[in-house]
């Protein structure tokens, strides 16, 4: 954990490359040192079925979710989650500035109970290393 899940309007993608968004905020929650690598996992949904605000078409939107698993106090979690929040806003300055854009970011805690996991990454990952 965590992981990023990007939803956005298709029509973000004339002014911003989504692929380089995701890598950018990829490397972001690495740098925190707050997540374990081999569990970083970063996707992006274009949605083509989307609604904004009074509908007008030339809307846009971009919402990052963050799926993180328990057991780290609120101020750390916090602090990632506005670096992440940055870098992610830095990127999207110029098209904010051009256009009617929402840009929104939460981060949500998993119950520990009811998720569930197998990832044999970690293991190549440590074996990387030595």
């Amino acid at each position: 954990m965590p992981h990023f899940i990007m939803e956005y309007s298709p029509n973000v993608e004339s002014d911003i490359n989504v692929p380089e968004l995701m890598q950018a905020i990829h490397r972001e929650a690495i740098a925190t040192g707050v997540f374990p690598k081999g569990g970083i996992r970063t996707r992006a949904i274009k949605c083509d079925y989307y609604l904004v605000a009074d509908e007008d078409p030339a809307n846009r939107f971009i919402h990052l979710t963050a799926k993180v698993g328990v057991g780290r106090d609120i101020e750390t979690l916090k602090q990632a989650a506005q670096r992440v929040f940055d870098v992610y806003c830095d990127y999207l300055a110029e098209a904010f500035d051009k256009h009617y854009l929402s840009i929104g970011f939460e981060m949500v805690e998993l119950h520990p109970q009811l998720n569930f996991k197998k990832n044999n990454i970690h293991q190549k990952l440590a074996q990387q290393a030595s």
